[in-house]
């Protein structure tokens, strides 16, 4: 019987890191899988994702993380060690665009998104067919200026008894509070209909029209209380020419949008992503 395991860190440099990581595996009888590493000289940081498997069928991912965790306070390490067989739990959130929420069900259902969506949340009823036809639970929940404190206590309450590990908010255009920012810190990623850091707010590819430009794209970033401006984890870009009008353009980048999203939520569901500040460590 084998366990597989992932262990991600990152901790200032020093001699001897991954031999402590490696002497560590070798003592529990661990056969390293896949092994990616970067040291990043400008910050002197090192960033390290370790996939292993155990043969040892007492060993426990609990044991490991206790045993380990005297190795991590030695070097300084932020990091964490999961259960690489048990998928993220995912809450999809929406508004009345379909086509990314459409997408990862797809990719759900086919077994090619690396987590279980557990439920589907909408400030509009319209994608409820949706969900229901793919077997998803649905919650509506209707924001308005009066209510959005009420209806962000609501969402919580659903991360937390559905036990959510990534809010994915799939096209829901509503912004979210500071404190719910706060409070899904890490654990929430946006899809932004442009190639931030340009074209930011309402209509973006109106504005690409307007600058005549040559490529659309989407961003996948994480949700911060500063708009559109959370750690960027994916861009996709497609060229487009002068042919093109602003209503054609929203319906090519609508194929970068659901791109960027679904590498984007794989990547973190595989704990592919180290956060480093404002920008992240991807090891795809």
């Amino acid at each position: 019987m084998s366990t597989q395991f992932v262990l991600t860190l990152s901790c200032p440099e020093r001699p001897g890191i991954v031999n402590a990581v490696t002497s560590f595996l070798v003592r529990h009888s661990c056969d390293i899988t896949e092994h990616q590493q970067f040291d990043d000289p400008d910050h002197g940081r090192v960033f390290l994702r370790t996939g292993f498997t155990s043969t040892d069928g007492t060993i426990t991912l609990d044991a490991l993380k206790a045993e380990f965790a005297s190795i991590a306070d030695t070097y300084g390490m932020q990091w964490e060690l999961r259960d690489a067989t048990v998928k993220s739990r995912v809450l999809v959130m929406v508004s009345r665009f379909d086509h990314c929420l459409a997408d990862l069900l797809y990719r759900f259902k086919s077994g090619t998104l690396d987590a279980d969506i557990a439920l589907v949340v909408s400030n509009h009823p319209d994608l409820k067919p949706m969900a229901d036809a793919a077997g998803i639970p649905f919650e509506h929940i209707p924001v308005t200026a009066a209510t959005k404190q009420r209806a962000e206590a609501r969402l919580l309450e659903l991360v937390d008894g559905h036990a959510i590990d990534l809010v994915v908010l799939a096209r829901y255009m509503q912004i979210l509070s500071d404190d719910l920012c706060k409070s899904l810190e890490g654990r929430a990623i946006n899809i932004h209909h442009s190639f931030l850091p340009s074209f930011v707010g309402a209509k973006p590819y109106h504005q690409a029209y307007q600058r005549g430009v040559k490529h659309v794209g989407a961003t996948a970033h994480y949700v911060t209380a500063d708009l559109d401006e959370g750690p960027i984890i994916e861009q996709e870009v497609i060229r487009v020419d002068h042919r093109l009008a602003a209503d054609q353009l929203v319906l090519v980048g609508r194929d970068a949008e659901r791109l960027a999203l679904a590498r984007a939520v794989n990547w973190h569901c595989q704990n592919r992503i180290l956060l480093h500040g404002n920008r992240t460590v991807i090891f795809s």
